[in-house]
């Protein structure tokens, strides 16, 4: 009986950690202080979660972990580098990420915004070095990762969410704004293992694609809805944070049970692309139904 992916979670973040650790400049390079800020930002506790879905959707798609473990890596980079910008004084202002003193706070904020900045060309250096890849395969993940992390990706999408403070969003809109902000990379995490399949039908590629987008979403409710239930030491920031930035969010439009409610369509309907897949799908349904029921 195969195991669970629930229980194959450590061993992937293991992987994961290991490629990260190879690929990050070490301490004793100079600048010092400026890569201790990166694997600072980089090995901060976070749960993982895109490069664990690179790992269930390369399970789905029967791609070899060793040819995962770089596009894991660099989306993962990625994200630690929005993270980090997003927690400035200019963006969220926020001084706590995880539990933890945010990258500005611990370091100062020129070094924050200069290891967000090394965080993102060492993502596509990682993905233009992927051993026994194709040159055309590499380039379109590059493509890929570009638009998720750009101003039509998760950029622009915290453009939008600074412009919507304080202002009254409808539910497309807000949902528009997450889809870019989060759902972009999400969507990237859960791609790159189909564009490394190569052979992968049209239908099933735009499928898993529609899957990623729609969970990127039901993500962001989630942690929105977690901002007003949680705490400081549950969600490791400030609680109500973005009630304070008066940020536009869906339970600030309507209310708790219907951003729920919305968490619960979003999730069915990510289920549902993956009908096409049968039981190769497991881990993502898994990965799927933790996003939305996750309590941090």
């Amino acid at each position: 009986m195969p195991v669970a992916f629930e229980n194959r979670i450590a061993h992937y973040n293991e992987r994961v950690a290991q490629k990260l650790d190879a690929v990050l400049p070490p301490v004793t390079q100079a600048p010092r202080m400026l890569h201790e800020a990166m694997r600072y930002a980089v090995f901060n506790g976070g749960k993982r979660v895109r490069p664990l879905l690179v790992y269930a959707a390369g399970e789905c798609l029967q791609i070899e972990e060793h040819i995962l473990d770089a596009p894991a890596a660099a989306i993962e980079l990625l994200h630690a580098f929005s993270l980090v910008h997003d927690d400035l004084p200019a963006m969220d202002n926020d001084d706590l990420r995880r539990g933890k003193p945010t990258l500005h706070r611990k370091y100062d904020e020129a070094t924050a915004i200069l290891a967000a900045d090394a965080l993102q060309p060492l993502a596509f250096g990682v993905l233009v070095d992927m051993p026994d890849t194709k040159a055309e395969l590499r380039i379109r993940l590059l493509r890929l990762v570009a638009d998720a992390c750009g101003s039509i990706g998760m950029t622009g999408g915290q453009s939008l969410d600074l412009m919507a403070e304080g202002r009254s969003l409808t539910a497309e809109a807000i949902e528009h704004m997450y889809a870019m902000k989060t759902g972009a990379l999400i969507h990237a995490a859960v791609v790159a293992p189909a564009l490394l399949a190569e052979s992968i039908p049209q239908a099933q590629l735009a499928a898993i694609g529609a899957f990623g987008r729609t969970i990127g979403i039901a993500f962001q409710i989630r942690d929105d809805i977690l901002d007003v239930e949680g705490d400081t030491d549950v969600i490791g920031k400030q609680a109500g944070a973005d009630e304070r930035l008066g940020k536009a969010t869906y339970p600030g439009l309507l209310d708790l049970e219907q951003a729920r409610r919305r968490c619960d369509e979003l999730l069915h309907g990510a289920l549902q692309r993956l009908d096409d897949f049968g039981e190769a799908a497991a881990s993502l349904r898994w990965l799927a139904r933790f996003i939305v029921e996750r309590d941090n």
